[in-house]
């Protein structure tokens, strides 16, 4: 056998090179699609959990919540309660400071309104429950009742639900945090003012 013949013998032909070159050009794309789809990932954290928090506008910082946080309602009453503006929204866990006779927000924060919405009052915390099911079949914790057919109360998963328009429910959603908040303040008897 000649020396030539020896070398290309060695060399491997063009379709293995053509070959390689494709596997190694699909890995890289296919590396590339993946990261773009999992989204950025914060540091410190699994990718499952960075890929599943909300969005920076569906979820402001403690430090921008506290800024644009909006006054307690003139028409809540006084003392230890809970508002909740049906216009807003939202709710504060207020406490009241008794050296000052004013109202000393604990938290305030954003929720997700059911499909039926109490009437405007005042009514109290009437039955808690920790875990369960909500009107809507979702899996739910932190469930504060506070009449016949309304209650607070958090995904499990911490999802924020669209409600299905055709199911009357009075189920009003929180961010996880906020509904351990409203677990640890709303206790059995505790005000809840229901404003505009």
């Amino acid at each position: 056998m000649k020396e030539n013949d020896q070398v290309s013998a060695r060399r491997p032909s063009p379709a293995v090179w053509v070959t390689g070159l494709l596997v190694g050009s699909l890995a890289v794309v296919t590396g590339l699609t993946v990261q773009a789809r999992s989204g950025p990932t914060v540091a410190g954290t699994s990718e499952k959990t960075a890929t599943a928090k909300p969005s920076p506008s569906a979820t402001p910082s403690s430090s921008a919540r506290e800024e644009t946080q909006p006054d307690v309602p003139a028409d809540s009453g006084t003392g230890r309660r809970v508002v909740y503006s049906l216009g807003q929204d939202r709710v504060w866990l207020v406490d009241a400071d008794t050296d000052t006779d004013t109202d000393d927000v604990r938290r305030s924060f954003n929720v997700w309104p059911g499909t039926v919405d109490p009437a405007e009052g005042t009514y109290t915390v009437s039955f808690r429950r920790e875990e369960g099911t909500g009107s809507d079949g979702v899996k739910i914790e932190n469930a504060v009742y506070f009449s016949t057919a309304s209650a607070f109360s958090n995904a499990l998963d911490g999802a924020s639900p669209s409600p299905d328009p055709n199911l009357r429910t009075g189920a009003i959603r929180e961010r996880v945090a906020d509904g351990e908040a409203m677990w640890e303040f709303a206790t059995s008897g505790t005000a809840i003012v229901v404003v505009k």
